[in-house]
């Protein structure tokens, strides 16, 4: 059985698919991944996975590289003849689904993790583009014989609800998973510190809650918190919600603020934090606080999609409403007062991902919607 995976960028395929496809691998599947090559390709291909190199744009709306794009992945299916393809986000779900049905490959698996940009931003861009991505997902999201994948409830049963997902065809698998052993209260050598330290690990973007999260720093630095508000992850340019460099460079040293930039330890950067954070606007199922409650951190988190499977209230963290930094620096001032309820809901987050999000269980539901997509050819 060839199985292939479609996806914008390889670093999102190798932070939150890489485990699956080898273990697909390892169950006897062809595995090849087609995506846009950057920093990861060695990577994949040292896990034994083929590597296609396709040139996503996920700005660009230019018709004529757009129907480039879709011809390209047309004839990949026609030459290559996959068995399932598993399409990831956005534009490989509306161009390879299309293209699967034009070269007539009928394993199609489609994974609309998160909402995106679209979705979650109240700009005038994305509201303008929202009935036409609705209207995209509900002609080709489910074709007959096909699986949808998602992340959360919420977008489960907004798609079913507005008829773009046929409920007997829909699937919740929550997340990535964890790789438990690596993420762990004891991983990581703990820094002597002075001061607290609050963490956000996301891609520098608005609607990640980076301009709430600094806000919600000043005030609390104003207000004479002694406290350490770090932000970890890089802008990503292609996303029009992207902070610039510029700005997250003013902001390091001043206030309490600082940012680290992109970090591949993490484990070490969970173990120097006491709280973290992520006041996101919508989310699909975010890793980095899956990882923090495996690694015994309190959480702060929005009352939003995605982060409402993970952080439940008074139990392993708190939940506030989007877009307010007065209600997150509430929160994280609670929390910074309260070393005996941070270690309560440290200790029931772990507890949480090791009964429920772990990698080993979020691999085998996967493979369980291959295996029935092979059963059908």
């Amino acid at each position: 059985m060839r199985l292939f995976f479609l996806i914008t960028e390889d670093w999102f395929f190798c932070s939150h698919f890489l485990t699956r496809a080898v273990a697909a691998r390892e169950a006897g599947y062809e595995v090849s991944v087609v995506a846009r090559e950057r920093q990861h390709g060695a990577r994949i291909r040292a896990a034994g996975l083929r590597l296609i190199p396709l040139p996503f744009d996920r700005r660009s709306l230019n018709p004529l590289r757009e129907l480039q794009q879709l011809w390209m992945i047309w004839r990949l299916y026609r030459r290559e003849r996959p068995d399932i393809v598993h399409h990831i986000a956005v534009k490989p779900i509306l161009y390879g689904s299309l293209a699967a049905r034009l070269a007539g490959v009928r394993g199609v698996v489609n994974a609309p993790v998160g909402m995106g940009y679209v979705f979650s931003s109240q700009d005038r861009g994305a509201r303008l583009l929202r009935p036409l991505l609705r209207l995209g997902y509900r002609l080709l999201l489910n074709p007959p014989g096909s699986r949808v994948i998602f992340e959360n409830r919420d977008d489960l049963e907004s798609f079913v609800a507005e008829g773009a997902v046929r409920r007997e065809a829909a699937v919740l698998i929550r997340g990535a998973g964890v790789d438990v052993s690596r993420f762990q209260p004891s991983a990581g050598a703990v820094e002597q510190k002075d001061l607290p330290v609050v963490i956000l690990v996301a891609r520098m973007l608005r609607d990640k809650g980076v301009l709430e999260f600094v806000a919600a720093a000043r005030q609390l630095h104003a207000s004479g918190v002694a406290a350490r508000f770090v932000l970890v992850g890089d802008p990503d340019p292609e996303n029009p919600a992207s902070l610039d460099e510029t700005s997250l460079r003013a902001w390091h040293g001043h206030e309490g603020i600082e940012w680290w930039g992109r970090r591949e330890d993490m484990p070490q950067v969970f173990a120097q934090a006491d709280i973290v954070c992520l006041p996101s606007y919508r989310e699909g199922l975010p890793k980095v606080l899956l990882e923090a409650a495996a690694c015994g951190r309190a959480l702060v988190a929005t009352d939003v999609p995605g982060c409402r499977e993970i952080v439940f209230h008074e139990q392993n963290g708190l939940r506030v409403p989007a877009r307010d930094a007065v209600a997150l620096a509430a929160a994280i001032r609670r929390l910074l007062d309260d070393a005996a309820l941070r270690a309560r809901f440290g200790r029931a987050g772990r507890a949480m991902v090791e009964a429920a999000f772990s990698d080993a269980i979020v691999v085998e539901q996967t493979l369980a919607v291959y295996r029935e997509m092979s059963a059908r050819q």
